[in-house]
C-alpha cells in the first residue's frame, strides 16, 4: 500500500513538472562519439545566457559526463522531505546527474532495465525543478530504455534533437533516432551536424595571397583582409552529412558546429567552450542553432520563448 501511494505521488509530481517546465527537449544520437553531451550542455548554457531558466537532466545512468563538462564534479545534492534539489551550475543552470550520487566516479554501474527505469523516474518526479523555461535532457546513445522511459513518463515533450557527424553514413544513424521519435509520437525538432569543419586562421600582409598547406600536403590559396587576417576551413570529417540526412528524412536542419580542439580541452578541464570563449566561433554556432530551435518551438506551441 505504501509503495502504491508513493508511486501515485510521484505521478502527480511528474504531471506538475510537465506544467511547470515550458519546453522539454530530448537530445539523441544513433551512436556514441558524436559529441551529443557536448551539444546538450552547449544548448543549455546558450539558453541560460539569454536569461532563461534552464534545467539539464543527465539521463546517461551508466556513463554520466555532464558534470565533468561543465565543471561540477564533486558537487553534492541537497535532499529535503524526500525531494532532491538540483545542483546549480554556470549561468544558473539546474543540473541533475547520476554522477552526483556516486561515491567513486570510477565505479561501474551495473543495473538492469527496471532499476534504471526507477532512477530515471526519480530524476523526473522527485527533483525540485521548479518553474523552467526549458529543460535539456541528455541521453546515452541509441533508443532503448532511457529515452523510451522519458518519452512515456514526461508529458508535453516538445521534441527530439538529433546529433550527428558530417559523414554521409550519418544518415543511417540519424534515421534510427528519427524512427524512434516517430514511434513514440514525439516531434523531431531537427538535426545538428557536429564536428563540421576545422578553421585555420593566421595573419600576413594585408590584401595579399597566401598559400596554406591543407590535408595530404595539398596547397590552398586564400587572401588576407584589410588587416592581414586570413582563415580557411578544412573538412576533416567531410561536411554536409547532417544536412543531407535532414533533407532526405524531411526534418529541419538546425545548423553546424565546428570541430574545435578547445571544446575537447574544455570538456576535460570542466570549462565549456561557451564559458571559456563566449564570443568564439563555437559559441556563435550554438547561438544560431538556439535561434532556430526557439523559432521552431515558438511556431508550434502556445508557450513561445522570447528570442533575446
Amino acid at each position: 500500500m505504501e509503495q502504491a501511494y508513493s508511486q501515485m505521488q510521484r505521478k502527480l509530481r511528474i504531471t506538475k513538472i510537465g506544467e511547470q517546465v515550458k519546453h522539454k527537449l530530448m537530445i539523441l544520437s544513433g551512436k556514441g562519439g558524436v559529441g551529443k553531451t557536448t551539444v546538450a550542455t552547449g544548448l543549455a548554457l546558450s539558453l541560460a545566457r539569454r536569461g532563461l531558466k534552464v534545467g539539464l537532466m543527465d539521463i546517461d545512468i551508466t556513463g554520466p559526463n555532464v558534470t565533468k563538462m561543465i565543471g561540477m564534479t564533486g558537487h553534492d545534492l541537497k535532499v529535503e522531505d524526500s525531494t532532491i534539489h538540483p545542483a546549480i551550475g554556470p549561468y544558473g543552470v539546474k543540473v541533475i546527474s547520476m554522477a552526483f550520487l556516486l561515491e567513486d566516479p570510477d565505479a561501474a554501474i551495473i543495473w538492469r532495465g527496471p532499476i534504471k527505469l526507477g532512477a530515471i523516474q526519480q530524476f523526473i518526479g522527485d527533483v525540485a525543478w521548479g518553474e523552467l523555461d526549458a529543460m535539456i535532457i541528455d541521453f546515452p546513445p541509441g533508443s532503448s530504455d532511457e529515452p523510451l522511459t522519458v518519452a512515456q513518463s514526461l508529458p508535453n515533450i516538445d521534441g527530439v534533437v538529433v546529433v550527428t557527424t558530417p559523414q554521409e553514413v550519418a544518415l543511417l544513424d540519424s534515421r534510427k533516432s528519427i524512427n524512434f521519435a516517430e514511434t513514440v509520437k514525439v516531434p523531431v525538432l531537427g538535426i545538428i551536424e557536429n564536428m563540421s569543419g576545422y578553421t585555420l586562421t593566421g595573419t600576413a600582409v594585408p590584401n595579399s595571397d597566401v598559400t596554406v598547406m591543407g590535408p595530404n600536403g595539398v596547397p590552398i590559396e586564400v587572401q588576407t583582409d584589410d588587416e592581414g587576417a586570413w582563415s580557411v576551413m578544412l573538412d576533416l570529417f567531410k561536411q554536409g552529412g547532417g544536412e543531407k540526412a535532414a533533407e532526405e528524412l524531411g526534418v529541419p536542419f538546425l545548423g553546424r558546429l565546428p570541430f574545435d580542439p578547445g571544446i575537447v580541452r574544455g570538456g576535460d578541464d570542466g570549462v565549456h567552450r561557451i564559458i571559456a570563449d563566449p564570443d568564439g566561433e563555437a559559441a556563435k554556432a550554438f547561438e544560431g542553432i538556439v535561434n532556430k530551435l526557439l523559432e521552431g518551438m515558438s511556431a508550434s506551441t502556445s508557450s513561445p520563448l522570447k528570442i533575446i
